[in-house]
C-alpha cells in the first residue's frame, strides 16, 4: 500500500507530535525511575491493567494482599504502548502518599506479558492504534437508531476475522424497531447469520438483555460499535454500579455523541471481564492489505482459488469464481459489493 506524501506543514505537525510524546516519555521514565529508586516499592506482581489516563494507567492486583485492589501506576517509556486487558509486571506502593495534595501513592509498571490477543485500529495518522487486549469475544453493538453501517459492520467482522477473536453482533434498542423498519432490520441480521455469525435482539432501557451474561460467561469480551448504539448503557443494566455516562443523540445527525473516553474493564457478577470502549464512528482496514481483506470475509473462502484465472483479481475477470457465487446466490450481493468499496479504500487510506 503506497504511503501518501505529506505536505511541510502536515510533516512538521506530525514532528512536533513526535517530539512532544519523546518528551513526555523522558518525564514519564523519569517518574517511574525516582520511584523504583526510592525503596517505597513492593515486590514484582502480576496485575490486569483496567484503564489507561494519558501518561499512567490503573492496575488491578492479582496476587498478594493487595489481591483485587486498583492502584494507578507510572509506566517505564521502553514497554510499547499498554491497554486496557494487558496483563502486567508491576510493582505496587509500600508507603502512603506523602500528603493528599500529591494524590494517592503510585505504583510502577516494568513488563508487559505475552498478549493472546490485539484489537487494532488506525489512527489518524495512519499508524496502529491498540483498543483492547486478551480480548475472547467482540460484541458488536448496533441499533436502529443512529441507522446501522453494514459496511462498519463488515470492517469489525474483517477485523475479528484477522485478529481470530470470535465477534457476536447484538441489536440493541429493540423495542424501537417499528413496523416499517423491521423488514430492514431483520434482513441485515439475517445476512449476518446465514454465514455463520451469533445476532442476538437485545434493549438496555427495556432491560431485555435475555442470556448476555451466560452468554459472556467466563470470557473477557469488548463491546464496540458507533457512539449512540447504547454500549455504556448495556454497562449499567448488566452492572448497575458502573455509572458508565451515557447520552442522547445529536439532533441533527441523529448521530452518536461521544460520552465514553476511555476503555475501562468491568468485573460481571459471575466470572467474566467486561471492557467499555470509547465509540468509533468509522473503523478503517487501511493497515491491511487486499489478500487480508479477502481473508475477512468468511464466505468467500470456498471460492478462493477455483476462479478460471490464477491470477484473478475478482473485478472483471471471465470466469471469477466470486462472481458466479453472488450470480449464484451464495454469496450476498450486498456483502460483495461492500467488499468492493472496502479494497477501493485500501488504495487510498485516510491519512
Amino acid at each position: 500500500m503506497s504511503k501518501r506524501k505529506l505536505s511541510r506543514q502536515q510533516a512538521f505537525r506530525v514532528q512536533r507530535i513526535q517530539d512532544e510524546r519523546i518528551a513526555r516519555a523522558g518525564r514519564r521514565d523519569a517518574a517511574a525511575s525516582a520511584l523504583l529508586d526510592s525503596g517505597e516499592l513492593g515486590a514484582e506482581q502480576e496485575g490486569l491493567v483496567t484503564a489507561h489516563y494519558g501518561t499512567q494507567i490503573e492496575v488491578e492486583a492479582l496476587q498478594g494482599e493487595q489481591r483485587g485492589q486498583v492502584v494507578r501506576c507510572h509506566l517505564r517509556a521502553n514497554l510499547e504502548a499498554l491497554v486496557t486487558g494487558d496483563r502486567v509486571i508491576w510493582q505496587p506502593p509500600t508507603a502512603p502518599a506523602a500528603s493528599e495534595e500529591a494524590g494517592p501513592a503510585l505504583g510502577v509498571v516494568t513488563a508487559l506479558l505475552p498478549r493472546q490477543s490485539l484489537l487494532v485500529r488506525p489512527d489518524a495518522y495512519g499508524k496502529l492504534k491498540p483498543v483492547a487486549a486478551n480480548i475472547d469475544c467482540i460484541l458488536l453493538v448496533i441499533s436502529p437508531f443512529p441507522e446501522p453501517s453494514a459496511l462498519l459492520v463488515d470492517r469489525y467482522l474483517v477485523a475479528c476475522e484477522l485478529t481470530g477473536i470470535r465477534p457476536v453482533i447484538l441489536m440493541n434498542k429493540a423495542d424501537l424497531i417499528t413496523p416499517e423498519l423491521a423488514p430492514a432490520m431483520d434482513a441485515l441480521l439475517a445476512q449476518y447469520e446465514a454465514i455463520g455469525y451469533e445476532t442476538r435482539n437485545i434493549s438496555a432501557s427495556t432491560g431485555q438483555l435475555e442470556d448476555l451474561l451466560a452468554l459472556i460467561g467466563d470470557q473477557v469480551v469488548v463491546f464496540v460499535g458507533q457512539s449512540g448504539v447504547g454500549k455504556s448503557s448495556i454497562v449499567n443494566v448488566l452492572l448497575p454500579d458502573a455509572d458508565q455516562r451515557v447520552g442522547p443523540l445529536s439532533g441533527a445527525s441523529r448521530l452518536g455523541q461521544h460520552t465514553t473516553t476511555t476503555a475501562r474493564l468491568f468485573h460481571l457478577p459471575d466470572a467474566g471481564l467486561l471492557i467499555d470502549s470509547p465509540g468509533i464512528r468509522e473503523f478503517g482496514l487501511w493497515h491491511i492489505d487486499e489478500e487480508q481483506l479477502l481473508a475477512g470475509y468468511v464466505e468467500f473462502q470456498p471460492f478462493l482459488g477455483t476462479c478460471r484465472f490464477r491470477n484473478c483479481a475478482h473485478r472483471e475477470e471471465p470466469g471469477c469464481a466470486l462472481k458466479v457465487a453472488v450470480a449464484a446466490g451464495e454469496i450476498a450481493t450486498g456483502r460483495f459489493e461492500r467488499f468492493c468499496r472496502l479494497r477501493e479504500e485500501l488504495k487510498s487510506p485516510r491519512v
